[in-house]
């Protein structure tokens, strides 16, 4: 429960009258219980972690012949007194000529939730232009006719009031906002392309727009990103494995950080 807020400031003086639940023994604060929890909570985290990290192939950290040549790639990418007529190289391309707008979307206004309720339908996100929890408002139960993306494809949102660019493959709910989200889909997109699309997108859009200029469906579409291009095509097989090998490098951190916590863990079972 929350006690102290806005509206409830904290102070030495309340910090003082405050209450903890704690656990004791004998009329005293049991700090080896506490001590032995946080171990055993930490020790089911690590393990969930070492899980997910297997099931996902990022445990898998070290850099083949193959990525090391992609980031080769990509440094070269910017390299404009190379002659590479053929070879891979970065290009403009407005956002239409990239993406997919798509029509028929359904906003929601919150007020009018209660009218569209069915318990019968699964829980779904919907979504606003906040910048916390993704975009996220809460997850719904609501009629099919108001339901998004039914298809579960990759997609991507811009907001136009805070350039807020968000990735999804989910169904999805969407806050009423005058048609002032962008929903854009890609046949050849998939997560990893989808990264790096909206790396492109942020980039360009943060220099283009602000609150004042908003980021408009008409302005959006005219937006030029650059993104990498071979024999004069748009490249997504580069892009796609560039981000897998960017999630090797910032996953090396996570996976050593979990092998050191995981052994310490096994010494103490032992020693126990």
């Amino acid at each position: 429960m929350v006690i102290y807020g806005y509206t409830n400031t904290v102070s030495a003086k309340k910090l003082n009258n405050l209450k903890l639940n704690l656990p004791f023994l004998n009329g005293k604060m049991n700090f080896s219980y506490m001590e032995k929890f946080i171990e055993e909570l930490e020790a089911e985290r690590i393990e969930e972690l070492e899980a997910y990290l297997m099931a996902t192939g990022l445990k898998d950290y070290k850099l083949t012949k193959e990525d090391e040549k992609i980031l080769d790639d990509f440094e070269k990418m910017s390299d404009n007194s190379l002659e590479r007529k053929k070879e891979r190289k970065k290009d403009k391309i407005r956002l239409e000529d990239l993406l997919i707008w798509q029509s028929g979307i359904s906003e929601i206004d919150p007020l009018k939730l209660n009218e569209l309720y069915d318990k019968a339908s699964e829980k779904y996100p919907f979504y606003g232009q906040s910048t916390d929890n993704n975009g996220i408002i809460s997850y719904e139960s609501l009629k099919a006719e108001v339901l998004n993306n039914k298809n579960a494809l990759p997609t991507i949102l811009v907001h136009s009031n805070n350039q807020n660019v968000v990735y999804l493959q989910t169904p999805f709910y969407l806050k009423d906002g005058h048609g002032a989200t962008s929903v854009l889909q890609n046949e050849n997109m998939n997560l990893d392309i989808a990264l790096y699309i909206m790396t492109c997108i942020r980039k360009s859009i943060t220099e283009r727009f602000d609150y004042n200029a908003k980021a408009t469906k008409i302005g959006l579409k005219n937006t030029e990103v650059e993104i990498p291009f071979c024999n004069e095509v748009v490249d997504y097989i580069f892009m796609d494995k560039f981000i897998k090998v960017v999630k090797k490098l910032i996953i090396k951190d996570v996976v050593i950080w979990a092998d050191k916590k995981i052994e310490a863990t096994k010494k103490v079972a032992l020693q126990n």
